[in-house]
């Protein structure tokens, strides 16, 4: 829930206000506040749990698609690459039952320091790059995506002040099928 500084609550509802800031109700927004799932960028959750929680939500909601992050987390963030984890070994163990039949997973690409930060300019080096999907977003998307992080308030710390300034993931995306 984001728990994270004890700020759940607000986190939750700047995830509403951002979904929709990106047209997604807020109907369809899952958050899952579980003991053994803390806001913490130091810890690693437990794989076998977390798969659990996605392969019953990918049910639930019958999901055909989940864009997930990959080993780095992008950002290294502890609780970021236990979801790679958690849909990795969901994937390798239970691809051919449902709900998998039909999902496909896509995985973001974590990128260095210094492509992470050179927002457009790292269009040209993803394009040359082999990759399974390449989302290049318009002007006004980057707009739309920005006005969707400030909605994070709670977060917009100096760093991510950057972010939104010269990150090259308001602009290009870079999958792959896992």
């Amino acid at each position: 829930s984001g728990d994270y500084y004890n700020q759940g609550e607000i986190r939750k509802k700047e995830l509403e206000q951002s979904c929709c800031v990106l047209g997604i109700p807020a109907s369809d927004v899952t958050v899952i506040d579980h003991r053994d799932l803390p806001d913490d960028p130091a810890v690693e959750w437990d794989t076998q749990l977390l798969a659990t929680l996605v392969l019953e939500h990918i049910e639930a909601k019958n999901i055909n698609l989940v864009v997930t992050f990959d080993a780095g987390g992008v950002s290294g963030h502890a609780n970021h690459i236990s979801l790679y984890s958690a849909v990795r070994y969901s994937v390798c163990r239970l691809l051919w039952v449902p709900p998998w039949a039909g999902c496909r997973v896509l995985v973001l690409e974590s990128v260095n320091l210094c492509r992470k930060y050179i927002s457009f300019l790292d269009v040209l080096i993803s394009c040359l790059l082999p990759g399974d999907a390449l989302f290049i977003l318009t002007e006004e998307e980057t707009e739309q995506a920005k006005r969707a992080m400030r909605c994070h308030r709670s977060q917009l710390l100096w760093f991510r002040q950057l972010y939104l300034l010269f990150s090259r993931y308001l602009v290009v995306n870079s999958l792959r099928l896992l």
